[in-house]
């Protein structure tokens, strides 16, 4: 059994969604990961459009911890904003169509 087939078959549920009905602000991460290792590039950004941002983030992060860049923190609240406002307009959107 590869990832992507474990991925597939052991997907978690949605809370909110089972909850209130609707996506909540991190539905779609799940599949568009699966996207990512299936090569799907541009089916994981429709699926989560902050995918991308997340992943330079959490790289930037991981450097930043191990290396402790001069304005890493600055550098991460900037990222971090970044991806909050791809993650909101992406609800917005979800959620008015």
């Amino acid at each position: 059994m590869g990832i992507v087939q474990f991925l597939e078959e052991n997907m978690l549920s949605c809370s909110w969604k089972q909850g209130f009905g609707v996506d909540c602000m991190g539905c779609g991460m799940q599949r568009s990961i699966i996207q990512l290792f299936k090569g799907e590039f541009m089916e994981a950004f429709k699926m989560y459009p902050a995918i991308y941002t997340l992943i330079v983030m959490f790289v930037f992060l991981g450097f930043h911890l191990k290396f402790d860049f001069n304005k890493g923190g600055r550098i991460l609240i900037y990222l971090f904003s970044i991806n909050a406002l791809i993650i909101l307009t992406n609800f917005i959107l979800k959620i008015t169509h």
